[in-house]
């Protein structure tokens, strides 16, 4: 049994006033490990409030997001959920930036125990207790290994194993990324037979297109994206203008990178959207060979996983764009 699980365990019966976190712009993981988390305590006889920056994409609103409280819609609540709190969980992320600058305030001034479970690169030293393992699929795996690994295995039922299904399937591209290891499959198992409906939960985040999320992807496939032939980079570039001719809503360009990573003998691609005022960008790529953290990291005010990142730059559309081609030499090994 692992004794830092145990010692969270502890921490949580102790606590009287728990908040969960997670990072701005909220994806499958850090929704499906937070929500995951709250009903594991929820099931301990303790009771435990999610605190988001913003709201998530629209296809996850099946898990009922009514039991997450955004900074973004209520400001007041959040502050005074913070400052009452004696335990702060901070999920899915490896730095208190990552919840945006509002949040990252009222997170690096509450004095209370932090815990981070994490399974991103180079994690902060801020919180009391760390549980930080990159070779994990997600964090929602992590949870997982906590309710388990504390003993509480029982407890495992259809409402905290779907979200923290949502969270593996989601982080790892439907199972399809290196991060899934035999462990991840012994998570599953167990979901499935704790009640866990996966083949609802496919079609529900699959069949979830509108009219105008596929027509933007179209656009963007057959007029924006640029292949580098000497690199087998993808490029596809949207300003705000476009995404707005398109009625674009939060999570519509998500898949974008992937669809464009499908292409026979691709290595990356790069998508970046003009919103909130800058360009923010996905990368995504194929092998040990091929990272793009470091990248992201050096150049894009950025980072994440080796093959899944994400970055920022406050240049045009454009100029990101020249920038990207001036500096993909220096990261990909050209093709002779």
């Amino acid at each position: 049994m692992n004794n830092t699980y145990k010692e969270i365990e502890a921490a949580i019966v102790a606590a009287s006033s728990i908040v969960i976190t997670a990072h701005k712009s909220a994806d499958g993981d850090s929704v499906g490990s937070s929500l995951g988390l709250l009903y594991f305590i929820e099931k301990l006889g303790r009771k435990a409030v999610i605190c988001h920056p913003d709201k998530a994409p629209d296809f996850l609103d099946f898990m009922d997001l009514s039991h997450i409280m955004l900074l973004s819609d209520e400001p007041e609540n959040v502050r005074n959920a913070f400052q009452q709190a004696d335990l702060i969980f901070c999920l899915d992320y490896n730095a208190t930036d990552r919840v945006g600058a509002e949040m990252q305030v009222l997170l690096e001034e509450a004095a209370c125990m932090k815990i981070m479970i994490d399974h991103h690169l180079n994690p902060q030293e801020f919180p009391t207790i760390v549980v930080s393992d990159t070779t994990a699929s997600s964090t929602a795996q992590l949870i997982a290994e906590l309710i388990v690994q504390s003993g509480h295995a029982a407890l495992l039922d259809a409402k905290i194993g779907t979200p923290l299904y949502v969270g593996i399937l989601t982080d790892t591209g439907s199972f399809r990324f290196s991060s899934v290891l035999p462990r991840t499959h012994e998570i599953l198992a167990m979901l499935l037979a704790a009640g866990v409906q996966h083949h609802l939960i496919h079609e529900t985040l699959n069949d979830t297109n509108t009219v105008s999320r596929l027509r933007l992807q179209g656009y963007a496939m057959s007029e924006k994206m640029e292949i580098l032939d000497h690199y087998n980079v993808a490029l596809i570039p949207l300003t705000k203008e476009e995404l707005e001719k398109f009625h674009y809503k939060k999570g519509d360009t998500d898949s974008l990178a992937n669809l464009a990573l499908s292409i026979k003998g691709m290595k990356a691609a790069i998508v970046f959207s003009e919103r909130d005022g800058i360009i923010k960008i996905s990368f995504r790529s194929k092998g040990k060979e091929n990272p793009v953290n470091v990248f992201a990291s050096e150049h894009f005010n950025g980072g994440g996983h080796a093959n899944a990142s994400g970055g920022m730059s406050e240049l045009t559309v454009q100029e990101t764009l020249e920038k990207m081609k001036r500096l993909i030499p220096e990261y990909f090994k050209k093709i002779e």
